[in-house]
């Protein structure tokens, strides 16, 4: 079986996370949505890749054979929606109640428009709103530690570690922790593989950490929270989701917020997650080009790929920043910090995208990682897409 992962009309809702990346690229959880799948559906199926913008094809590339299964990249799988999903016969499509895709069988995304309709009755998490990724956070944890630690054993804590809920903790080979204080008994914690749970340490699950993160000394993390691979957190989170390779190591709060890959939040930096007036919180949405009500009383950061803060810096309570931005500078920032933004409360101005690619490759090289052509390129796509915020 051949499937493919695709975009629909909603991936301007998940901007500016979805400027760099197709929508099942986003992590939920413990996996992306794409792994997700990959375990979920059955082990001979074959990925055919990526229906996204145009200029992600060249690193997120599609091959469209005459039949496959198209999946809807923001809808997290699964078992029962899985047999549905694999029960589609030829130009058959899956929708739920309220008439969104999930999935259709064809050799064309255009004969989707004329497939049979089907539909679910089954539950499943479906990322519509960027605020949606650590709202539904808790739930996918739980899913992703039931899939992943299913018939395994867990390696053991050592003795210098507090634990309550043993059970409901999982740990890999070659992960590192010690004279932590861990909760699992609220929701499962896990530890991937060569992660480090430093000294001090208090965490309370859900909880994910993964490849190669790290806690700093002395963090303490209230769930449900998902630290990505490679990325290092310290002073204190709560509900919070980094897709991977990013930093918040120093004091400070971050809660109920969504970092993309390769961020930098400065020491003593904090958000606001709830409003003085308790209010509901406004987010910036880009399709509509206004800020709009999200339900939600508790709402703090989305920051895009490659953006930074300098110390002491204070988001207020939904905030917004795009892709490579650069924040600094006494006082609150906009709600809304376009792409490609250098300055902070007292002004910004453009930052210059020769600049901004200097200090992309010099991070993503300390990770051992190239900073090649297609890389900038979509980054340079992001900069004219964005162009319009900046004006």
């Amino acid at each position: 079986m051949r499937y493919l992962l695709f975009d629909d009309q909603n991936r301007s809702n998940l901007l500016p996370l979805a400027y760099t990346r197709p929508v099942a690229e986003f992590r939920i959880g413990i996996l992306t949505i794409t792994e997700k799948w990959a375990h979920y559906l059955p082990s001979e199926s074959v990925l055919g890749g990526f229906v996204t913008e145009a200029y992600l094809q060249a690193k997120y590339p599609s091959d469209v054979q005459e039949d496959q299964i198209w999946i809807n990249g923001a809808i997290c799988p699964n078992n029962e929606l899985v047999k549905d999903v694999l029960a589609l016969d030829f130009n058959e499509a899956l929708f739920d109640e309220d008439e969104n895709i999930i999935a259709f069988r064809s050799g064309n995304f255009k004969e989707s428009l004329d497939c049979v309709k089907s539909y679910t009755d089954v539950s499943f998490t479906h990322i519509l709103n960027s605020w949606d990724i650590f709202s539904h956070n808790g739930t996918e944890i739980t899913a992703d530690f039931n899939l992943l630690t299913k018939d395994r054993v867990s390696e053991k804590a050592n003795a210098t570690n507090t634990i309550l809920g043993e059970n409901n903790l999982f740990i890999e080979e070659g992960a590192s922790v010690s004279c932590a204080i861990i909760n699992a008994e609220l929701g499962p914690v896990y530890i991937a593989k060569n992660a480090v749970v430093m000294e001090g340490s208090i965490i309370q699950g859900p909880f994910a950490l993964c490849e190669s993160a790290h806690t700093k000394l002395g963090a303490k993390i209230y769930g449900p929270t998902t630290v990505g691979p490679y990325s290092k957190v310290g002073g204190e989170l709560n509900n919070v989701v980094i897709f991977g390779y990013s930093n918040k190591g120093h004091d400070g709060f971050l809660g109920n917020s969504v970092l993309g890959e390769w961020c930098n939040i400065g020491a003593d930096s904090n958000n606001s997650n709830l409003k003085n007036n308790y209010a509901e919180v406004k987010l910036w949405d880009y399709e509509i080009g206004r800020f709009k009500l999200t339900g939600l009383q508790f709402c703090g950061l989305i920051m895009g790929d490659h953006s930074k803060c300098g110390i002491n810096t204070m988001f207020n309570t939904g905030t917004v920043v795009g892709v490579s931005a650069n924040i600094y500078g006494a006082g609150f920032p906009r709600n809304f910090i376009p792409s490609f933004s250098w300055g902070g409360p007292q002004g910004q101005t453009t930052y210059q995208i020769k600049k901004a690619f200097e200090v992309v490759e010099k991070v993503m090289e300390r990770r051992s990682v190239i900073f090649n052509e297609t890389e900038k390129a979509i980054l340079t796509k992001v900069f004219e897409l964005s162009e319009q915020y900046r004006a």
